[in-house]
């Protein structure tokens, strides 16, 4: 248990850490606009992951009908 409790003290102090600096990437990023593309192209990704991921569940669910 005393593992799992530095464990999650270290991971905390890293994430509250790196937060500061990533605020102030992203208020330059934001204005310079940029911003708005790295959204842009991370929700483009996302939705062609969840695209694929739901062409691949009606391939699998029509080779389970077919198998029975």
């Amino acid at each position: 248990m005393g593992k799992q409790a530095l464990t999650t003290v270290f991971l905390i102090l890293i994430t509250t850490t790196f937060a500061g600096a990533q605020t102030a990437m992203a208020d330059t990023m934001r204005s310079n606009g940029k911003i708005y593309v790295v959204v842009t192209v991370l929700a483009t990704i996302f939705a062609g992951i969840f695209a694929y991921l739901v062409i691949l569940d009606r391939k699998i669910t029509k080779l389970e009908k077919e198998k029975k």
